[in-house]
């Protein structure tokens, strides 16, 4: 899909030579923690140094809570991080037609709240 969009554009670009193709795909860009930092400390006045230290905090702490104590984290209003749990199963290596055992294994998951949905639409 991001291809074909990116390919659209190409070819609109060639033939009008004025076209500036990337205030299109400005909004696929990603936002970092180092602008997310720079953003609240430009909002707030608190030094970058602290924000940078609550923003990490905050975030070895949901690290923790999910890794280790196998916890969910609900923050109302944004989403849940959850652990969700893969069982064990088999699977097979065609190339060289042998079986293989995938050990059962947690991963993080988000799930976004439904306020924070209707506000993205």
């Amino acid at each position: 899909m991001y291809f074909r969009f990116t390919l659209k554009i190409s070819i609109f670009a060639l033939r009008n030579k004025n076209y500036n193709h990337r205030k299109k795909i400005k909004s696929l860009e990603n936002m970092t923690k180092a602008e997310i930092i720079n953003k609240i400390v430009l909002e707030t006045g608190i030094s970058k140094k602290d924000v940078a230290g609550t923003i990490e905090a905050f975030m070895e702490e949901i690290r923790q809570s999910m890794s280790v104590r196998k916890e969910n984290v609900y923050l109302r209003g944004f989403g849940t991080f959850t652990v969700k749990h893969r069982a064990q199963k088999t699977a097979r290596n065609i190339s060289k037609n042998t079986t293989l055992v995938i050990d059962a294994h947690d991963f993080p998951a988000f799930k976004p709240a439904k306020s924070f949905i209707a506000k993205m639409k």
